[in-house]
């Protein structure tokens, strides 16, 4: 594997490390006690602020029933690579899109078509601020105590450690949405005003 290979299997752990123990149901608090593993150290792992070593992959590979070489990102592909990322959860695909460990990650979700909503998303609540953007379909966004409804072009932010949770709206076709995380609360920053561009007054 190269450099580049190397440090975008790095930033890409996180993520799977997550979508693997969000598919499981688990806590970080749960995850630390059966492993060992400090919650601490769990939560710089998910979002990028430290690397896992050997022993602690082996640790959570092991605890999410997940095999190493998926984790690592090194699986032999038997197609498209979006079908790779679901085997870490039937109900999302992610696609880290940041080859580099720390500071802002970008990563585009992928929800399949459901036909109607099991429920509530279930929510969780971390450090960190987010911002998502709807490509495509209907997404239901629960934040705190809100249900917000987000179509193709809407965005949403919010700061982490506040209850979130996501899931498709349906009925009919997949969700598709892109995530800017800054795990230690950055945020996005506006530089032109609003009201510029073609049809502005």
């Amino acid at each position: 594997m190269t450099d580049d290979g190397t440090a975008a299997a790095m930033a890409a752990m996180g993520p799977r490390l997550r979508a693997a123990r969000e598919h499981r149901g688990a806590t970080l608090s749960g995850v630390g006690r059966a492993t060992g593993i400090s919650l601490s150290t769990l939560s710089r792992i998910e979002t990028g602020r430290r690397r896992p070593t050997l022993e602690v992959l082996l640790r959570l590979a092991k605890e999410y029933g997940v095999p190493l070489d998926e984790l690592a990102g090194t699986a032999p592909e038997s197609g498209p690579r979006i079908s790779t990322s679901q085997r870490f959860g039937d109900d999302k695909a992610v696609l880290p899109l940041t080859p580099y460990v720390g500071g802002l990650h970008a990563h585009k979700h992928v929800l399949p078509p459901v036909g109607e909503p099991s429920g509530r998303p279930r929510q969780i609540s971390h450090d960190g601020y987010e911002w998502l953007c709807v490509l495509y379909g209907r997404l239901w966004l629960a934040l705190g105590e809100q249900d917000l409804i987000l179509t193709a072009g809407d965005v949403a932010e919010f700061d982490t450690r506040t209850a979130h949770g996501v899931a498709n709206a349906g009925p009919g076709g997949p969700v598709e949405y892109l995530v800017m995380f800054g795990p230690q609360g950055e945020r996005l920053r506006q530089r032109t005003p609003s009201g510029h561009g073609p049809g502005a007054r």
